[in-house]
């Protein structure tokens, strides 16, 4: 199908990154995103959007509504879940166009504990907190009042809070403390290790039962220094790199070439305070989406 009228030419992609960062935002899978994303634009090219005053917000509400639905169904399949979950991971950068895409709401930490979100909170909180949207409007996407909408928001939001309310580490100094970690990890450097680590740090993988993975949290610098110099070793790799993810430093792991582990941490008093390993080649695959 062609689009036609307001999706022709540029009227589709100039929106296409708010449909995407909604749908990524509530998935939290870049896989899923990218089907919701190519199911608005069949919607949208195949409706009358002429009575249409706000393109943008009736893409993203179309985007909201199918998320949702993915959504609640993707719960099934999460809860038999092996090991950890961890969201599939977004590489960005200076070149990435849109802002929508950039912000704090799509950083790991805060999609890691949205997984902890209903499915009607996440999207209350993305619409509203993100998007801007009246609960009148989200209303309509979740089939319930403005009134619920708005406790929905609230209750997500308060959820989020403790992410939003950590110290940030700027991008240098994460980038700083992940080369750090690198070169004390690639050297066996033990002593270098912990010391980059913050005593009472946790390390989380997700291997989702097709990587070697560990099943459950590490916690503690000596435990996952170990843990690091002993997968180095066994996993032997080409190339160790910092890339972008999320909007945040990250280390990619690549073996014949291809990308085994994206690293994302959390930095606090220039220690890391949690690492998370993304293991999963399926979640890996289209790590390279921007």
């Amino acid at each position: 199908m062609e689009p036609t009228g307001t999706m022709a030419g540029d009227g589709w992609e100039a929106h296409r990154p708010a449909v995407f960062g909604a749908a990524y935002r509530i998935l939290g899978s870049v896989a899923e995103a990218e089907d919701v994303t190519q199911e608005v634009w069949l919607r949208a090219a195949a409706a009358d959007l002429s009575g249409v005053r706000d393109l943008r917000a009736w893409l993203v509400t179309v985007a909201a509504r199918t998320s949702y639905n993915v959504l609640k169904s993707a719960r099934v399949r999460r809860e038999s879940y092996v090991g950890p979950w961890l969201p599939e991971p977004l590489l960005t950068g200076p070149d990435t166009a849109a802002r929508v895409l950039m912000d704090e709401s799509v950083s790991t930490a805060m999609l890691v504990v949205m997984e902890t979100l209903t499915p009607a909170e996440r999207v209350a909180l993305v619409l509203h907190d993100v998007f801007d949207f009246p609960f009148a409007r989200i209303a309509e996407v979740l089939g319930g009042t403005p009134a619920a909408s708005r406790k929905l928001a609230s209750r997500a939001r308060a959820r989020v809070a403790a992410v939003r309310e950590r110290p940030r580490a700027s991008k240098a100094e994460t980038e700083r403390v992940l080369r750090a970690f690198k070169a004390a990890a690639e050297a066996g450097d033990m002593a270098g290790l912990v010391k980059v680590l913050h005593p009472e740090a946790v390390y989380v993988a997700d291997g989702g039962g097709k990587a070697t993975a560990a099943r459950r949290p590490v916690h503690g610098a000596e435990r996952i220094a170990l843990l690091a110099v002993r997968q180095l070793e066994m996993r032997r790799p080409d190339a160790v790199r910092i890339v972008e993810a999320n909007g945040h430093p990250a280390l990619a792991t690549y073996q014949g070439g291809a990308l085994v582990w994206l690293d994302t941490v959390e930095v606090a008093g220039g220690r890391i305070t949690a690492f998370r390993r993304l293991a999963n080649p399926e979640k890996l695959a289209r790590a390279g989406h921007t």
